[in-house]
């Protein structure tokens, strides 16, 4: 007798896939003081080590993506499993800049290998409005996931353990996503509903590659503050773990609730007043300190909430014939991004702490000065976001767009039914014919 599929044993573990992804995201910004004061490494090296993450994750999710339909997610979830815990084990080991290279990288491909498998398969696994009501609820943990991590770093760290403690963590939903995906049956994959080469012809469409200029900076307006949360406000007077606990955990209330809000509102003016938003949130952090610092995370948590969902769900609306070979590649630009930036923005900090201490700052006043100097230079990306969408996507014609899925009454984006899949918005779909994750 043919063992039948335990959906819902599926879903649950890769909730604990995704928990692992965001735990190595927020653990690793909670230890990276201490990881450049133990091994001697420098902002530009750690932002190097941070970059493998964002390097990896792209890579294997794109590659996931691709081969998805010929491989199914279960081997894909297993060489995630070997790649997260060979990466953290080395993790935890390491006494080298290049062995963390190394262990940073294996980690950000396990990210991406889960982001690859679990995404489809929770679309292959249910259907209407029960798929919907899943995918929301697995990507509510990745910044529901930060958020426990987050506490968990600060915690550990309030209480003097050595980083490689807070690493053993990572492992914790890493052996359970394990146990729990051991000896089930997976749903077959659906066939693909276009070939690469046609999504790659479509790709080349203007609106595609200016929505990936803007992907890249949308994607670092997010990163960035929150990988780097750690050194830039350490000296600010608040706690920068609870202020990375707060704004993720804000993200993940308003994704959790964003179909109806989403589905009412314009997509381009969405972004656009999350791109000023942003702005705000990332000045008023850089000229705030203690308390005040709460509100200006508020503030920015508004801005970036619904960057990457929406700009998914732009290019599942509007271009299509993208397919989920077109959203990935959006989603691993973002992520290339991030990647590149984070040296970049270690430099920054080193620059402004060498410009802070020829002032005459020292100590804390020099870390606090560079700091939000460095946040002032990331203004830059949300600055150049509210000219593009206004001057890019203001001068779109919705009307134009081509899409068997949506059409549009005024200027509202309203989604049609698909047989078997239920309504929802070009987010949700974004999610069901792709395996990139809205971070």
């Amino acid at each position: 007798m043919t063992q039948p599929i335990n959906a819902n044993r599926l879903f649950l573990a890769s909730c604990f896939a995704l928990i692992t992804t965001a735990f190595s995201f927020s653990i690793r910004a909670g230890i990276l003081t201490q990881l450049g004061t133990e091994l001697s490494l420098d902002p530009v090296q750690l932002g190097t080590i941070n970059s493998m993450w964002f390097l990896g994750f792209p890579i294997s999710m794109i590659l996931g993506g691709i081969f998805y339909a010929k491989i199914g997610p279960k081997l894909i979830m297993q060489v995630a499993f070997v790649a997260h815990a060979i990466g953290i084990l080395t993790t935890i080991y390491a006494s080298s800049y290049n062995v963390l290279l190394v262990s940073t990288l294996l980690i950000g491909i396990g990210n991406g290998c889960t982001e690859a498998a679990c995404n489809p398969m929770i679309a292959d696994a249910y259907t209407g409005n029960e798929f919907s009501s899943k995918m929301n609820r697995f990507h509510m943990w990745f910044p529901g996931g930060i958020v426990l991590g987050s506490l968990i770093s600060k915690f550990m760290t309030d209480a003097s353990l050595p980083w490689q403690a807070q690493i053993w963590v990572i492992l914790v939903p890493t052996v359970i996503y394990a146990i729990m995906f051991w000896g089930q049956i997976f749903p077959q994959p659906k066939a693909e509903a276009s070939s690469p080469v046609a999504n790659f012809k479509a790709m080349l469409n203007p609106l595609y590659l200016f929505m990936a200029a803007c992907m890249a900076l949308t994607a670092i307006s997010e990163f960035g503050p929150q990988q780097w949360v750690g050194p830039i406000l350490a000296k600010a007077g608040a706690s920068p773990m609870l202020i990375l606990a707060l704004v993720t955990g804000l993200m993940a209330v308003g994704r959790y609730f964003a179909g109806p809000l989403i589905h009412k509102l314009n997509t381009v003016g969405v972004l656009l007043g999350s791109a000023v938003f942003a702005g705000i949130g990332i000045y008023m952090l850089s000229t705030m300190s203690g308390a005040a610092l709460y509100v200006a995370a508020v503030v920015y948590a508004l801005g970036i909430c619904y960057f990457w969902p929406n700009m998914l769900g732009f290019i599942a609306e509007s271009l299509p014939q993208t397919g989920a070979l077109g959203l990935s590649i959006m989603g691993g630009i973002g992520m290339f991004s991030s990647s590149m930036f984070q040296p970049v923005i270690g430099g920054w900090i080193q620059q402004n702490k060498t410009v802070a201490e020829a002032s005459g700052l020292v100590g804390d006043a020099a870390d606090l000065a560079a700091g939000q100097a460095t946040l002032s230079n990331m203004l830059l990306f949300p600055a150049i976001l509210i000219v593009a969408f206004i001057q890019g996507l203001g001068k779109v014609d919705l009307s134009q767009l081509e899409n068997p899925w949506i059409e549009v009454v005024g200027d509202k984006i309203v989604t049609k039914v698909e047989p078997n899949l239920g309504s929802f918005t070009g987010y949700e779909r974004s999610n069901q014919i792709s395996g990139v994750t809205p971070c």
